[in-house]
């Protein structure tokens, strides 16, 4: 693996170029939109990585069963009892601002 890390690099440096250039693209495209006064027209993406994210630090609304969002799994059970007691609950909450909203 160490003998191809040029290679590696190179790809990865290639697919952040490739996605950095598109998502700016999406931006610019969409912000033309919005100047021109054709909302409708504007491309939506839907944050999925960020929802995921989100949801395995325990925010049950976006329907993911990772991590702490999980009732099933340890971290869940020892979240209730053992460390931060009632966090889960403030995380879920509609009335705050701890995640950025998306």
């Amino acid at each position: 693996m160490l003998d191809h890390k040029e290679a590696i690099i190179s790809h990865l440096s290639w697919a952040s170029l490739f996605l950095g250039f598109h998502i700016l693209g999406l931006y610019v495209h969409n912000d033309v939109m919005l100047a021109f006064g054709t909302s409708e027209k504007q491309i939506l993406i839907q944050p999925i990585f960020a929802q995921w994210i989100q949801s395995a630090y325990g925010k049950t609304s976006y329907g993911f069963d990772v991590l702490l969002s999980s009732t099933n799994g340890p971290a869940f059970n020892a979240g209730r009892s053992i460390w931060l007691p009632g966090w889960l609950n403030v995380v879920n909450e509609n009335g705050n601002s701890l995640f950025l909203t998306i």
